[in-house]
């Protein structure tokens, strides 16, 4: 039980102003934090962590609740109980009733809600600064006092075969990303969608989730993030009065997931459906993520897809929706905070009289010609300049930072990689972007996506 600021913080700002100073680029002056306080960490005697993100410009703070547990620490034919279960969690306690925390929040004009991915579950508050000690209660209390019945579970777990319903089977869209998904990882549960599969969340039960509650739902397994209009004295206090009552929990093994075999093949799924009206084409691979990649790997792959598609100076917008005018729409996403590798995608939508076809032939071309030509070092600099600046506009949004530096810590990270990211962005060569494009964008070993209205099919390369 203690707070600390870790010193190499400090050393980090310091390098930045260095080397900010000396850069050319019309962002440099914007790059540097005026007035930051120092980010807090700190680690309570029950083994939960702790981050402090002071923000003193407005008197709101966010607390978030970061569980590593995911969809894909759950057991075989469960599907979806990491989902459920954080629905459950609002359910109450004998000592806060199904209700009260809803109330609490509304009373004083507060927002809260929670979300699952596959490698965590996280439950937050925004709420006024003098809230948060009633806020550390009730989510401490909920922690390890949660009452379930069967009164309770089947009601919910029709809710979220509801959701199911609505979010995915009611969206072509969804339907396609979960088939991607399940073709793209071949091995690895990350194929497994977040919300499960129906038949699997049909047969979801209270051992079940008293089970998956049981096994992770401890402070030893959880990361506490505050930010906002507070200090790390008082968090630590805070902190320490709540969550630190809860008992340790028993100690986990280390996350160890099965993992994908070599992928040597080319992959491609349709999707035919009359509530289609615009097609669009994707094209995945799995990569690396920063929690596995091999040093400087998945800073590289970040500048890659800023460059591909990050925004309306990426060569996909520019050459696409621009010059050729032959897509509405297009870009590329690196999905680099996760446990194991991710993924990276590059997509596009046809507009006009253009095909399917010559949209994804422009989205491959621009990929070849990374990995022929490379990039050169202007627009290069330009792209990691925009990178850098969305975490320090990113520092407007308390909720925004909670929800980086606990994804980050969740996955892996620390607090200490997220404040020299910036360095380490600055640092990536325009040789190593072409040797990840080179190593991981291969068209052989990828999976395309097709989502296309009524009437259409894929027959070989051709789309009908």
């Amino acid at each position: 039980m203690y707070a600390r600021i870790d010193p190499r913080i400090r050393a980090i700002a310091l390098s930045m102003v260095v080397l900010l100073a000396f850069t050319t680029s019309e962002a440099a002056a914007a790059e540097i934090p005026r007035g930051n306080p120092e980010i807090g960490y700190f680690v309570l005697s029950n083994g939960m962590e702790v981050v402090v993100i002071p923000d003193h410009r407005t008197p709101t703070v966010t607390q978030m609740v970061w569980y590593k547990a995911g969809n894909a620490d759950e057991p075989p034919g469960k599907s979806g109980i990491a989902h459920f279960l954080e629905h459950l969690m609002f359910k109450g306690t004998k000592k806060h009733p199904a209700g009260e925390y809803n109330a609490r929040i509304a009373e004083i004009g507060g927002e809260e809600n929670a979300f699952t991915s596959s490698d965590y579950t996280a439950y937050y508050q925004t709420v006024t600064s003098e809230a948060l000690g009633t806020m550390m209660e009730f989510e401490a209390d909920r922690m390890r006092h949660l009452e379930l019945t069967d009164a309770v579970i089947v009601p919910e777990r029709d809710v979220i075969l509801q959701e199911r319903r609505s979010r995915v089977e009611g969206d072509p869209e969804e339907l396609l990303e979960e088939e991607m998904r399940a073709t793209l990882y071949q091995n690895h549960p990350y194929r497994i969608p977040v919300i499960g599969w129906m038949h699997e969340m049909e047969q979801l039960n209270r051992g079940d989730a008293l089970a998956f509650y049981d096994r992770y739902y401890a402070p030893n397994n959880a990361i506490l993030v505050v930010a906002g209009d507070v200090d790390v004295g008082a968090v630590w206090w805070l902190a320490d009065k709540t969550y630190g009552a809860v008992p340790r929990g028993p100690d986990l093994p280390q996350r160890v997931r099965p993992q994908e075999p070599e992928q040597n093949t080319k992959r491609t799924v349709a999707l035919t459906d009359p509530r289609v009206t615009v097609p669009s084409v994707q094209k995945a691979w799995v990569t690396p993520s920063y929690s596995t990649a091999e040093p400087n790997e998945a800073e590289a792959l970040e500048v890659l897809s800023e460059i591909l598609g990050g925004g309306s100076r990426s060569r996909i917008h520019q050459e696409l929706v621009v010059k050729q005018a032959i897509a509405s729409w297009g870009g590329a996403n690196f999905h680099g905070r996760s446990l194991d590798p991710s993924s990276f995608t590059i997509y596009g939508s046809p507009r006009g009289a253009a095909t399917i076809e010559a949209v994804e032939r422009a989205l491959d071309a621009e990929v070849r010609k990374i990995i022929e030509t490379g990039v050169p070092d202007v627009e290069l600099v330009r792209a990691k300049n925009r990178l850098v600046r969305t975490m320090v506009f990113a520092r407007d949004s308390q909720a925004g930072m909670a929800n980086i530096y606990g994804k980050a810590l969740v996955t892996g990270s620390t607090v200490y990689d997220l404040e020299v990211w910036p360095l380490r962005v600055r640092a990536v060569t325009a040789a190593e972007v072409q040797a990840v494009a080179r190593k991981y964008l291969n068209s052989d070993r990828s999976v395309a996506g097709y989502l296309l209205p009524r009437g259409c099919a894929v027959s070989g390369d051709k789309i009908r």
